[in-house]
């Protein structure tokens, strides 16, 4: 059974409907409580930072008790984002933290834009990854396949990082450390390497 973690900033319904058209079992937990029996948890998300407030600390001790247990944890998009220490669009907000490093917005001064001039913020469509890390989340997954953006702030590159996408620079497009994971597209819209990546938790949750 996967929980999929409703915080009001996660577009459900498309995230579901990819789930069943893997043939997973699918709960949206109503309290924390309810995470007790997930065999693995999603947190999806669209939209600013601040969303994850939300989460407030009785869902962060229930979630990583859980993770605790060894149950795999997936992040979407902002999900995956909030697995960080935090974000630089909502600086007074911590993140799971999880993983190690903080989200910032692409095309900030610190960063070395490739292309200026096709620049753009957000970042949404198609682009390609660059697995860096096979396996895992990626297992059967090609190098350069296509999937699905739309986002304004980033992860950083780290050890953590299993593939790479370019956007005028280089952020970090899915990462995994152990049974902890996500992606920064939304795999939902990305067609069937985006059902293979879900499929491939959900294997991982058993």
């Amino acid at each position: 059974m996967i929980a999929l973690i409703d915080y009001k900033a996660g577009n459900l319904t498309s995230v579901k409907k990819a789930l069943a058209t893997i043939g997973a079992d699918v709960i949206v937990p109503e309290t924390p409580d309810d995470l007790a029996d997930a065999g693995g948890i999603i947190v999806p998300g669209v939209g600013h930072f601040g969303a994850t407030r939300a989460l407030d600390q009785a869902w962060i001790d229930a979630i990583l008790a859980r993770v605790g247990e060894g149950r795999p944890l997936f992040g979407i998009c902002l999900g995956m984002q909030w697995l960080y220490e935090g974000s630089d669009e909502a600086p007074e907000l911590a993140g799971l933290g999880l993983l190690s490093g903080r989200c910032y917005r692409l095309g900030n001064p610190q960063s070395a834009i490739r292309d200026p001039q096709s620049f753009k913020v957000p970042h949404v469509g198609w682009n390609s990854l660059a697995i860096t890390r096979e396996g895992g989340l990626l297992d059967g997954v090609a190098d350069g396949s296509q999937v699905y953006f739309t986002h304004s702030y980033a992860a950083p590159l780290t050890g953590d990082s299993s593939a790479s996408t370019e956007h005028g620079e280089v952020f970090a497009s899915v990462v995994q450390r152990g049974h902890i994971g996500g992606v920064q597209f939304h795999p939902e819209k990305s067609g069937d390497v985006g059902l293979r990546i879900l499929r491939n938790f959900v294997e991982l949750a058993g």
